[in-house]
């Protein structure tokens, strides 16, 4: 087990905020939290009832073996193909009518829930940051360290993710490339208040962009700046008050951020790794083994969400039923503008469709699949910061390799999607997307994971 695990225990995840900051924040990780008093005491408020649409035509050999799951999200745009699933009647029409969708009220509750399940009062599955379910299944983030075996099912989303800044920083050169503010928030690091960013899971996604960003500028997320994680919960109250003057979170934030003039966006995580991994649908895997054919119904109803997401006409339609009381809470127009790629950052603009929310396509090829490839880069990047030890990635990476085998189950998917009879050429037919290139010029080559991790000047492991 890393050092990091040992020492930070899985309810100290989770940090109050309270000292106000000169700070910078990661959007991607916050959505809008249940109200108070409508959430359960597993901090997770449910969405369920059957659709209207008819069940298809499906086979014998593929009837799910049960109509019901519960799926846990975060109500981000991440979250959109649970959703949208569940409000067409994607999920119904491939036998799984009594879908029910558990707000999470943050990334720990979810993984609590997760942990105990539905049988107990939890959740089956639903959306994660990653490496969270290797994590869970190596039992590095469980209460006491218990292995609770999780299965990779899909990829919900590239992009609509950003970097973001406390208004006080503005016309001081904190950007996409940070070398004209890097002196001025390197001053800070031995000052009462340094230079504090903010995420609301440690050692995933969110805290990989803002960390890849830092270095990249040659900024050490571990002692130039302050990383603190904050409950999602409190993030945007914190940041009003001042008392806190960052905070992360996702599309459709980043306009309601800029709108109230409360600091300006640096950039999209699109900018920093176009077509980027980004969260995932994941289950336990006693659940799917249990419940083949009603995983690939789940996966099926997610794969034609995704698709009809991806058709922008459709946008206007998805950014109401996201923006409803029983997901987002907000008005519809906070998040119709960032669902079309069009970016208000503060002190420039963007148009540009290929940077927004994607779901089934970009440029690349298919969203939706999992590649293996990208679940090797997280614990890369795992294992750069000291979160996980260098063995993973030793002797070609086997023990990572090891654990991606038993986690991603990206067979499960092909399956999926031929039954639904998606195009072949739609198909991913190897495991691996190549060689992945970030904005500073690095390049990430999955089948050298130890040379990625030389040419950084900037990481926590010894090589």
């Amino acid at each position: 087990m890393s050092e990091f695990f040992n020492q930070i225990s899985r309810r100290k995840f989770i940090i109050t905020a309270g000292a106000s900051a000169s700070a910078i924040l990661l959007k991607g990780c916050l959505g809008n939290p249940p109200e108070a008093g409508s959430g359960n005491s597993s901090g997770s408020t449910s969405t369920s009832g059957t659709t209207s649409a008819p069940v298809a035509n499906i086979s014998p050999e593929q009837k799910p073996e049960t109509t019901k799951v519960k799926l846990g999200y975060i109500p981000i745009v991440e979250s959109a193909p649970l959703i949208i699933a569940k409000e067409k009647g994607f999920f119904a029409e491939y036998g799984m009518p009594d879908v029910e969708l558990a707000k999470q009220a943050s990334w720990g509750a979810a993984r609590d829930n997760v942990e105990i399940g539905s049988a107990g009062g939890g959740i089956d599955g639903g959306q994660w940051q990653m490496p969270m379910p290797h994590l869970i299944t190596e039992g590095l983030i469980t209460k006491g360290n218990q292995k609770i075996p999780m299965y990779v099912l899909c990829q919900l989303i590239t992009n609509g993710n950003g970097i973001a800044i406390a208004g006080k920083w503005a016309g001081k050169g904190v950007g996409l490339k940070l070398d004209q503010a890097k002196s001025a928030i390197t001053a800070l690091k031995s000052a009462p208040a340094p230079f504090t960013a903010a995420q609301t899971f440690p050692a995933v996604n969110q805290d990989f962009w803002i960390r890849y960003w830092f270095a990249a500028s040659g900024i050490d997320p571990d002692s130039d700046v302050k990383l603190l994680t904050v409950p999602a919960a409190q993030t945007v109250a914190n940041m009003k008050t001042g008392t806190m003057d960052a905070f992360s979170t996702g599309d459709p934030w980043p306009y309601r951020i800029v709108k109230d003039k409360i600091g300006f966006m640096a950039a999209l995580t699109a900018e920093i790794w176009k077509d980027h991994p980004e969260e995932y649908l994941a289950m336990r895997g006693d659940w799917v083994d249990k419940h083949p054919k009603a995983t690939k119904a789940i996966i099926k109803g997610i794969i034609k969400a995704q698709q009809w997401l991806d058709n922008f006409e459709n946008r206007k339609e998805a950014s109401e039923i996201l923006a409803g009381r029983n997901y987002f809470n907000l008005p519809a127009d906070i998040i119709a503008e960032p669902y079309q790629g069009v970016y208000d950052m503060g002190e420039r603009k963007i148009n540009d469709k290929s940077l927004a929310a994607l779901y089934w396509k970009d440029g690349k090829g298919n969203v939706s699949y999992p590649y293996k490839s990208h679940d090797l880069w997280f614990i890369t990047e795992s294992v750069r910061w000291g979160f996980l030890p260098k063995d993973y990635i030793e002797n070609g990476a086997a023990k990572a390799k090891a654990l991606i085998d038993k986690v991603n189950k990206e067979n499960i998917w092909k399956e999926a999607a031929q039954e639904m009879g998606v195009p072949a050429a739609d198909i991913p037919t190897a495991t691996s997307r190549g060689v992945e290139e970030f904005f500073d010029g690095v390049k990430f080559d999955p089948e050298k994971p130890e040379e990625y991790l030389k040419s950084l000047k900037i990481k926590k492991v010894v090589l």
